[in-house]
């Protein structure tokens, strides 16, 4: 087993397949890491897969699962007989299940849900209700949850009687007769105290928890804040109905971050390299067309100073910079607001001095980016006016590019718009839009002294 220690290779783990080494597969996922063998397995082909889990166990397959991405794990469950995947199923937490199952058929999860006990069946059909992205889709219901009247010696025998079956067991929720959460306790108050104590007597109150309707982000966002490895979901009558474990929110902000990635590139989180060609069109053609849309616009302010530039055709070749630059200091801008908007709650009047430090930003970076582009101008064209008038534009878009860049993700998410979706849009208009008038206006002021 020592040379298969380190991280698992696809090679190795073929090697492994064919020479059957079932105990050194389950000791590898047991030991060391079961989602190295699941990001191994995407590789292999469908014969290769149905050979691995004919050699594995039904608790090393559902290891397997709960680290496996969802097209993997329909290719795992689609060669198991359903029989078999009911067992699997009994060694996955329950959050796990409903990740797997929510993937599937109706007609076959239907089928599936039906095979199971009546107790998991009514919690996974429960969970099933929640949608994905909110804090009662991404709960399990395996925690630790102790009467505050109990003695410790009691808590005791029932966490060493739950604890095999949960994800945490580092923090015990504490409820009363009726099952409402009214506080944690720390296993090593358990631990530390005399048998004979009340559970009551060290339990922490104000416990900061969730609804299970909340976005899974704004979850991840109180995790981050309060530093906790679970957070507890509770209906309106504070009913404790499961937990959000900190790996869970991770995943959670892994894939957040990644669909603001691609809506900041007016990408789908749809699409991926494996999708349609027919999808893909789909998917991207409305945002292109909404860009060519205000691509006229800029264009139609060009044409307003047509006259102007053929008298100047210098003017065609320098403006493009002017624009350019504009665009990227508002996406430096827009990149914080998005960023901090995911974090927290954005307001023009709490984070006013922000906004005024854009725009002296604005100032300070198109002062010098102004200067050094009026030099080049200076000396290619000979015109010291003209580098004036660039020195000028490039300082009013830069400002442009702060107010804007600030503005336009605030303003999107009061009207309830993702800001990472079309933040970029509005901001290319701004800086492009504005970015030619200005220029070109000083160049039409200054027009007697250019020619």
């Amino acid at each position: 087993m020592d040379e298969f220690m380190e991280k698992m290779s696809v090679n190795q783990l073929r090697k492994m397949i064919d020479h059957s080494e079932a105990s050194s597969l389950s000791e590898y996922i047991r030991e060391v890491n079961a989602v190295d063998i699941a990001q191994c397995a995407e590789e292999l082909e469908d014969e290769e897969i149905w050979k691995l889990l004919s050699i594995l166990s039904v608790q090393d397959i559902a290891l397997i699962l709960e680290q496996a991405n969802e097209d993997l794990g329909m290719r795992i469950i689609d060669n198991i007989p359903m029989d078999d995947v009911i067992d699997v199923l009994s060694y996955m937490q329950k959050d796990d299940i409903v990740d797997l199952i929510g993937e599937m058929p109706i007609g076959k999860r239907k089928l599936l849900i039906n095979k199971m006990r009546k107790g998991d069946r009514n919690i996974i059909s429960r969970l099933l209700e929640y949608p994905e992205d909110s804090a009662g889709g991404i709960m399990t219901t395996a925690y630790i949850a102790l009467r505050s009247d109990l003695l410790v010696s009691e808590g005791l025998n029932k966490i060493r009687e739950i604890a095999p079956k949960t994800e945490v067991i580092e923090t015990i929720y504490v409820v009363n007769a009726r099952g409402q959460l009214i506080g944690t306790a720390d296993l090593r108050h358990f631990l530390t105290s005399p048998k004979g104590t009340l559970i009551s007597s060290f339990a922490k109150e104000n416990v900061i928890s969730v609804h299970p309707e909340m976005d899974q982000e704004e979850v991840a966002h109180l995790v981050s804040k309060y530093d906790l490895n679970a957070i507890p979901v509770v209906n309106k009558h504070n009913v404790i109905l499961g937990i959000i474990t900190v790996d869970d929110v991770i995943d959670v902000m892994i894939q957040e971050y990644n669909e603001d990635i691609l809506e900041l590139g007016g990408v789908s989180k749809e699409e991926s390299l494996d999708t349609t060609l027919w999808e893909s069109v789909r998917l991207r053609l409305p945002w292109l067309l909404i860009n060519l849309a205000t691509a006229f616009l800029a264009s139609m302010t060009v044409k307003m100073f047509e006259s102007t530039i053929a008298q100047v055709v210098a003017l065609s070749s320098i403006m493009t910079i002017v624009t350019g630059m504009g665009g990227n200091s508002g996406s430096q801008t827009q990149s914080i607001m998005v960023r901090a908007i995911a974090t927290e709650e954005i307001h023009f009047k709490k984070h006013f001095y922000s906004f005024n430090k854009e725009i002296l930003l604005g100032i300070i970076n198109g002062a010098v980016n102004g200067l050094v582009t009026g030099i080049a101008v200076w000396i290619i064209y000979h015109n010291f006016y003209l580098a004036v008038i660039v020195f000028i534009a490039m300082i009013g878009n830069l400002i442009v590019g702060g107010i804007f860049g600030f503005a336009v993700p605030v303003l999107l998410k009061k009207l309830g718009a993702d800001p990472a979706v079309a933040s970029s849009i509005f901001l290319t208009t701004a800086t492009d839009v504005l970015g030619f008038f200005i220029f070109l206006s000083l160049a039409k002021l200054f027009l007697p002294l250019l020619v």
